[in-house]
């Protein structure tokens, strides 16, 4: 059933992607933030008065660092969605893989295994046939804050394995996760042209908001039942539903070499996900 959930998220971080897209013409990049985390506010406090779920934490220091790295991630790729083709930006943003490896041999000095560098050369790989020969000039600051999205990403998913361990409600983590999304998305909004929603506006905010909440419940959830290494590795699926809208709606075509390296950065973060399992269970 965990497996399911992972399923379930991806295809509502995809649908919540177009929403995303279509709102760029409109609003602000803060703007569809803010409102993404006021409207999950609502829903999470909704839910928790029907599940009696209180929305105090005991877990508040790694409430907050899962809920600034999301955050920041979402904005990053909520911009990164607005300029780039939807299955670039949702490839990009799934490069977090490569970066926890990274990050582990870095900061905690872990050997750098056979499997885990073939890995990180075919996602590197991926990640330059991508970018060189579909983007252009204007489009490089996007492909920029989308490595960003899945370099600060990999610690919101870690926060959120740790979270689950620690027994924490997905209403709860979500809610939490919702509230820095609208203070910082809000801060952001300010800075710029504020827009009065019309009845298509509204119709799109309420489907980032309402997709985005139900996908976050489903993944913490996958994440706090499932074993982390297949839900990470059925998160790649986004990618998939990303592609067929972007195909269905926009009518976004890609050459054999971006398909090429969607698979490459794909293979890769499976591929850094088992090899660090099997490190795990020696």
């Amino acid at each position: 059933m965990p497996a399911i959930w992972m399923i379930i998220a991806s295809f509502l971080f995809a649908c919540m992607g177009v929403c995303v897209k279509l709102g760029a013409d409109q609003f602000s990049t803060g703007e569809l933030v803010f409102y993404r985390g006021a409207l999950n506010i609502v829903m999470m406090t909704i839910a928790s008065r029907m599940t009696h779920i209180a929305l105090s934490t005991p877990h508040w220091r790694m409430q907050l660092s899962r809920s600034l790295s999301g955050s920041l991630a979402l904005m990053c790729y909520f911009f990164t969605i607005g300029v780039l083709p939807l299955a670039t930006a949702a490839t990009l943003s799934y490069t977090s893989p490569m970066f926890v490896a990274i990050l582990l041999i870095l900061l905690f000095g872990e050997r750098l295994r056979f499997a885990v560098a073939v890995a990180l050369l075919a996602g590197f790989a991926g990640v330059v046939l991508l970018l060189r020969p579909t983007l252009q000039p204007g489009q490089w600051l996007g492909a920029i804050t989308g490595l960003g999205a899945g370099m600060i990403s990999s610690l919101a998913y870690i926060s959120v394995r740790e979270l689950g361990k620690a027994g924490e409600p997905e209403i709860r983590t979500v809610f939490w996760f919702s509230c820095v999304t609208t203070v910082l998305g809000g801060v952001w909004a300010l800075t710029g042209e504020l827009h009065r929603p019309d009845a298509g506006g509204l119709a799109i905010l309420l489907g980032i908001g309402l997709f985005g909440g139900l996908a976050q419940l489903a993944m913490t959830r996958s994440y706090r039942f499932g074993k982390t290494v297949v839900s990470a590795a059925l998160s790649y699926s986004t990618v998939i539903f990303a592609s067929l809208f972007g195909m269905a709606i926009w009518d976004e075509t890609h050459p054999p070499s971006a398909w090429l390296a969607i698979a490459l950065i794909i293979v890769s973060g499976l591929m850094v996900s088992f090899a660090s399992r099997r490190r795990a269970d020696d």
